[in-house]
């Protein structure tokens, strides 16, 4: 591949998500650029209605909306040890049982 090539690929990715933060219905193909999922695997999370999405008047695309589709792959937020711990002090230190006498 030529520095030409690797350079009009790059810059087709860019005006792709361009598009993409522009757009609040997204495509099949959008949803997948934009979540790094493929295509086939959006497919399954709709067959099991794991994720929201719309269909068309004739019922034969489907689209996702841009927010909810964040809002669904923000929707497991892991803890940091940090805050785990803070709250474990906190809790330790509010707690009858287990807190200063």
């Amino acid at each position: 591949m030529t520095t030409k090539e690797i350079q009009e690929g790059a810059l087709q990715e860019i005006r792709q998500m361009t598009l993409i933060g522009s757009k609040k219905a997204l495509t099949m193909d959008d949803a997948a650029l934009l979540t790094g999922l493929s295509k086939s695997h959006l497919y399954k999370l709709v067959m099991q209605k794991k994720i929201p999405y719309y269909k068309s008047q004739g019922g034969k695309l489907t689209y996702f909306d841009r927010g909810e589709l964040e809002a669904y792959l923000l929707h497991s937020r892991v803890k940091p040890a940090c805050e785990i711990e803070q709250e474990a002090t906190n809790y330790i230190l509010t707690s009858k049982k287990g807190g200063l006498k």
